[in-house]
């Protein structure tokens, strides 16, 4: 099992593409902790789940610290949790902006300012941190989402250098996933969805469980010389 006697951490974990992590991470071995504000809407063995505002400054250390207390470390963080808000830049509003930008890009600093260091005293880790192909190629009436999923690649570089410097394997990567079938995409019409998949070389839109995979990947050993990387998971996607 490629994750025993590992402790992951993936927020936005209670459902969608976060809870198909926790899922995969559980099966490989893992003890996986599922951070979300929202209700956990799944049972998994081997999977925990802690109530988690990532804006929180104080929440997330406070969360750290929890965790750490009960599981001894953390080896593994995913990055996940996300929202957005929708607006042409004209119309956009300083809440939309300002709310997009807290969870998507804060959120994931408040985390790795404590895990980041935590990983280079145990001597490794892996951090994954989920953009999005928004990130890469920008979209229309998405300025907040593009600039929050783009600067988690700058900080995936950044941190990839900063946790590494003193030779300890600390690694740090992203994912950068396409149209992706998770409940949101749900609710979008059928023409519109069809048209997505057009859009790829592949012809058809992501599952989850795709997206998983590469995070389990990632986490694993398998990639021990990956790093300061983007790996796109789009079926070939350009916007």
């Amino acid at each position: 099992m490629k994750l025993e006697g590992k402790v992951a951490v993936v927020t936005g974990g209670a459902q969608g593409i976060g809870m198909e992590i926790c899922k995969a991470f559980a099966k490989a071995g893992a003890k996986v902790i599922a951070a979300d504000m929202g209700e956990m809407k799944y049972e998994q063995e081997n999977v925990s789940y802690f109530p988690l505002n990532v804006t929180d400054v104080e929440g997330c250390k406070k969360f750290f610290d929890d965790v750490v207390a009960e599981f001894g470390q953390i080896d593994i963080l995913v990055n996940n949790a996300g929202i957005t808000r929708d607006s042409m830049t004209r119309k956009m509003t300083d809440e939309q902006w300002n709310l997009v930008l807290d969870v998507n890009l804060k959120g994931a600093f408040n985390l790795v300012r404590h895990i980041g260091p935590q990983m280079e005293t145990i001597g490794g880790g892996s951090i994954i941190n989920i953009s999005s192909v928004v990130g890469v190629y920008g979209n229309i009436g998405q300025a907040n989402y593009a600039a929050t999923k783009a600067g988690i690649i700058g900080l995936t570089m950044t941190w990839a250098k900063e946790f590494a410097r003193k030779g300890v394997p600390v690694r740090v990567n992203a994912i950068a996933p396409g149209y992706t079938m998770t409940d949101i995409l749900k609710t979008v019409p059928q023409d519109l969805l069809d048209k997505f998949a057009q859009m790829t070389m592949l012809k058809r839109l992501g599952q989850p469980e795709e997206i998983a995979n590469v995070a389990l990947f990632l986490a694993s050993q398998d990639a021990s010389y990956i790093t300061g990387q983007t790996i796109s998971v789009d079926g070939g996607m350009r916007l």
